[in-house]
């Protein structure tokens, strides 16, 4: 029986000048945790991985305790199976928008429903997203330095921790776990 692949996307490394860790440093880490076959890809905190569902579910608080004992600052840990991954790439509602355009969130928790009805569709006007699952897709025509749907907006009102990738990088980390 095959190990699954799993992606850890780590929020806040390495950007801005603030939280850095080497991804050699952040590889052996999760080699430490029990993960095998472990990458990187680019300096963002994306670590595709191979372990079992007992390791890969204790791993976003141990990789946390970690990095906070080790270099001082804590972040918060989201993970996919390649299976999760592949389906949030299929289930595009944006499919038809220039990649540079689009973002996903990734959530680490469901979002209660009433939670996600007090979402303000409006709040970055001509930005738009859609909620879909844990996953929250948008259309940032302005990039995503301009917009109002941040972190900070969406961990609040939906009541947990989200990381966003681009498109492209989504895509590409997509690749890398079908290569694994």
């Amino acid at each position: 029986m095959s190990v699954p692949t799993y992606l850890a996307l780590l929020r806040g490394i390495n950007v801005g000048g603030k939280n850095c860790l080497a991804m050699r440093d952040l590889v052996g880490i999760f080699a430490k945790a029990g993960c095998t076959d472990v990458q990187t890809y680019i300096q963002s905190g994306n670590v595709l991985f191979r372990s079992t569902r007992t390791v890969a579910e204790s791993l976003p608080a141990r990789v946390t305790e970690q990095i906070a004992k080790r270099y001082g600052f804590r972040i918060s840990v989201v993970l996919r199976t390649a299976e999760q991954l592949a389906a949030a790439v299929r289930n595009n509602p944006f499919s038809s928008i220039p990649p540079e355009m689009l973002h996903l969130y990734f959530l680490a928790g469901q979002p209660d429903p009433l939670r996600v009805a007090h979402l303000d569709p409006d709040r970055s006007k001509p930005d738009t997203f859609v909620l879909q699952g844990r996953e929250i897709y948008l259309h940032l025509p302005n990039g995503m330095g301009r917009t109002k749907l941040t972190n900070a907006y969406f961990d609040s009102k939906l009541d947990t921790i989200c990381t966003v990738r681009n498109w492209r990088t989504v895509l590409k980390l997509l690749e890398l776990m079908s290569g694994i």
